[in-house]
C-alpha cells in the first residue's frame, strides 16, 4: 500500500464550497483559503444557537506506546463509516503543531484510507492559527517587558512575571533563557524561558471560549505575573487585550476540511495534552452539534488524560453531555503494555497480550465512571493474527462491552462500519447519564486526590509544603472553584513512563501547581514534564523535503 502523503496526493478533492453545502453553510458565510480549506464566519455560527443539538462520541485510546494506537485514524474512519450507513456525522479534530511534525511523531491528520486533506497544509501552517496565537502570547510577553521598563504603574514585580513566551517548534535551548542584555536601552536582565504554542494559555484559552466575548473576557483574567503582597496582576491591567483579540479575529473560527472519500470536518485549535486540556476548540464542537446528528471528536494522548480533561474540564465549562466513548486499542499496544519490546510486539505473544489487556479495562473502567456507555475499538494491524484479535475481543465480551475490529487504514470507511453500528446501537439503547468526577465546590488539593484515586489508581498524592501553600493561596484568591488540569507522562497511569499496564497503589509526585486564570484551570505538573520538547537524535524533520515538482515528501 502507498504511503500516506501519496495516497493523500491522489485524493480527489471536493471544491471547498460543496463542502461547505454539505453543512448548510452557504458560499457568503465560507471564507475560502485556496480551493480546499475555509473557515465558517461569525455569522453563520450565530445563526446556529436555536437549532438542536446532536449526539456526542468521544474517541480516545489506551496509553499511548511507540506500536501506535490509531486514534484520529479511527476518528475519521468512524466519522467516514457513519456517512456510509446514511448517518449525519461530522468530525471535530485538533491542529497539529509543527513540533511533533519535525520531531517524533510526524504527521497527525489520519493514515492510510483514514486522512484528512490537504494533510500536508494541516500539517504545516494551514490556516494561520498556531501562528496567530504564537503572536498574540508573544505581544503580551513584549508588552509586560515594556510595562517594565517603563516603570510598572501596576506595581507589577520584574521577579514575579509568570507569562513566559511561545514558539510552534521543538527547541530545547529555548527552554530557559535570560533576556534584556545588552544595557538598559535593551530592557533589564530577567530569566525567561520559551514553551512550545500548544502549551500557551492563549491557545487553551481560545479553544474553551464560547464565543469572542467570552474569549476577550478569558484574556482579561490571565495572569501575567504578582505585585507586592502576591497580589495578581492581569492583561487587562495593562492594556493589551484589545490587540490580543485583533491578532485573533479569524483564529477563533472553526476551519473546514474534508476526509478522502469528501466528508466534512472541523479542525481548530489544538491545546496540549498534558499542561493543557488537549481538546478541539468548544466553538468547532458546539457548531458541529448543530450541524449534524453525530459528532466525533477526540481528546489527547490516552483517556487517563484526555477523556478526563475532555469530561471534568470541556465538558464541565461548556456544558456539553457525551452520548458515547470509543476506546482505541491495538494488539501491538496491549502487547507492550504486557511487557514486550516494540520489536517484539509484531510477534505472537499470548502471555503479554493477556497481561497488556489490563490497561484496556482499566480506561474502560475509567469511562464507566462518568456514565458515558463505551465501545472499543480494535484498530487492526495486519501483523495482528485473528486468535490475538479473538482474545481482545472475549475480554470485552467478558466486561459486557461491545467491540469491534476495525480495518479504516486500509479500506477507509468500509472498514469501520460495524464499529459505527455499534456506536449508534449503544447510544439508542443506552443513553448516557454523564456525570462529572467531583464537585466545582471541592478544594483544589481534593479534586487532584480524586483524580489521582479515581482515575490512576494511586495510593496517595505527595505534595510538599510549598505546593500545598500555593494551592491555598489560589483558593484564597478566588480560584477554588476551578477544574484541575492534571500534567504527566502519557505513557502510564503512574508519572513513571515505564510503568506500563495497570499499576495500582503507587505515589503521585505533585511537583508544581500553576494558575491559568484565564482558560479557567489549575495545573497540577507531575513527575518530570517538559512545555517545550527537545528533538529526538533522528528528528523527523531530516526525511522532509521538496521534490522536483514542489510537492513535500516525507511528511507521514
Amino acid at each position: 500500500m502507498s504511503n500516506d502523503i501519496t495516497i493523500a496526493r491522489g485524493a480527489k478533492k471536493l471544491p471547498i464550497g460543496r463542502i461547505g453545502k454539505l453543512l448548510g453553510v452557504e458560499a457568503q458565510d465560507l471564507i475560502p483559503y485556496g480551493y480546499d480549506k475555509a473557515k465558517i464566519s461569525s455569522h453563520h455560527l450565530a445563526s446556529l444557537k436555536q437549532k438542536k443539538d446532536g449526539k456526542l462520541i468521544l474517541v480516545t485510546a489506551i496509553n499511548p506506546t511507540p506500536a501506535g494506537e490509531g486514534k484520529t485514524t479511527t476518528s475519521i474512519g468512524l466519522t467516514d463509516a457513519l456517512r456510509r450507513l446514511d448517518k449525519n456525522a461530522l468530525l471535530c479534530l485538533r491542529e497539529p503543531s509543527l513540533g511533533p511534525c519535525f520531531g517524533m511523531k510526524g504527521g497527525a491528520t489520519g493514515g492510510g484510507r483514514a486522512q484528512v486533506v490537504p494533510m500536508d497544509d494541516i500539517n504545516l501552517h494551514f490556516t494561520g492559527d498556531f501562528h496567530a496565537i504564537t503572536s498574540a502570547h508573544n505581544l503580551l510577553a513584549a508588552m509586560i517587558d515594556n510595562h517594565l521598563h517603563w516603570g510598572a504603574e501596576t506595581g507589577l514585580e520584574p521577579t514575579r512575571v509568570a507569562w513566559r513566551r511561545v514558539l510552534d517548534m521543538n527547541d530545547r535551548n529555548l527552554r530557559q533563557i535570560v533576556t534584556g542584555l545588552g544595557g538598559s536601552g535593551n530592557g533589564s536582565p530577567m530569566e525567561s524561558g520559551f514553551d512550545i504554542t500548544v502549551a500557551s494559555e492563549i491557545m487553551a484559552i481560545l479553544c474553551l471560549a464560547k464565543d469572542a466575548h467570552d474569549l476577550e473576557t478569558r484574556l482579561e483574567r490571565i495572569v501575567i505575573g504578582y505585585k507586592r503582597g502576591r497580589v495578581p496582576v492581569t492583561a487587562k491591567d495593562i492594556g493589551a487585550v484589545g490587540a490580543i483579540m485583533a491578532l485573533l479575529r479569524y483564529a477563533l473560527l472553526p476551519n473546514v476540511v474534508q476526509t478522502l472519500e469528501n466528508n466534512p470536518v472541523l479542525i481548530h485549535g489544538g491545546p496540549f495534552a498534558n499542561i493543557a486540556h488537549g481538546c478541539n476548540s468548544v466553538i468547532a464542537t458546539k457548531a458541529a452539534l448543530k450541524m449534524s446528528d453525530y459528532v466525533v471528536t477526540e481528546a489527547g494522548f490516552g483517556a487517563d488524560l484526555g477523556a478526563e480533561k475532555f469530561f471534568n474540564i470541556k465538558c464541565r465549562q461548556a456544558g456539553l453531555a457525551p452520548s458515547a466513548a470509543v476506546l482505541v486499542a491495538t494488539v501491538r499496544a496491549l502487547k507492550m503494555h504486557g511487557g514486550l519490546s516494540l520489536k517484539e510486539s509484531a510477534s505472537v505473544g499470548y502471555g503479554a497480550l493477556e497481561a497488556g489487556l489490563a490497561n484496556l479495562g482499566r480506561h474502560i473502567e475509567n469511562l464507566k465512571k462518568f456514565g458515558v456507555p463505551v465501545v472499543v475499538a480494535i484498530n487492526r494491524f495486519t501483523s495482528d493474527t485473528s486468535s490475538e484479535l479473538a482474545a481482545v475481543e472475549a475480554y470485552c465480551h467478558n466486561l459486557g462491552v461491545p467491540v469491534s475490529t476495525c480495518t479504516h487504514w486500509a479500506e477507509g470507511g468500509r472498514g469501520a462500519e460495524d464499529l459505527a453500528r455499534k456506536v449508534v446501537d449503544t447510544i439508542e439503547a443506552k443513553p448516557a447519564e454523564f456525570k462529572l468526577l467531583y464537585r466545582d465546590e471541592a478544594p483544589l488539593l481534593e479534586k487532584i486526590e480524586t483524580v489521582a484515586r479515581e482515575i490512576y489508581r494511586a495510593e496517595r498524592v505527595d505534595a510538599s509544603d510549598n505546593v500545598r501553600a500555593a494551592l491555598q493561596r489560589m483558593e484564597e484568591a478566588g480560584y477554588g472553584r476551578l477544574p484541575v488540569c492534571m500534567a504527566k507522562t502519557q505513557y502510564s497511569f503512574s508519572t513513571n513512563p515505564k510503568l506500563v499496564g495497570a499499576p495500582e497503589k503507587h505515589v503521585l509526585q505533585l511537583r508544581e501547581v500553576r494558575l491559568s486564570a484565564g482558560a479557567g484551570f489549575v495545573v497540577g505538573i507531575c513527575g518530570d514534564i517538559m512545555t517545550m520538547p527537545g528533538l529526538p537524535r533522528h528528528p523527523a524533520a531530516e526525511g522532509v523535503s521538496l521534490n522536483a515538482d514542489g510537492e513535500i515528501e516525507g511528511l507521514y
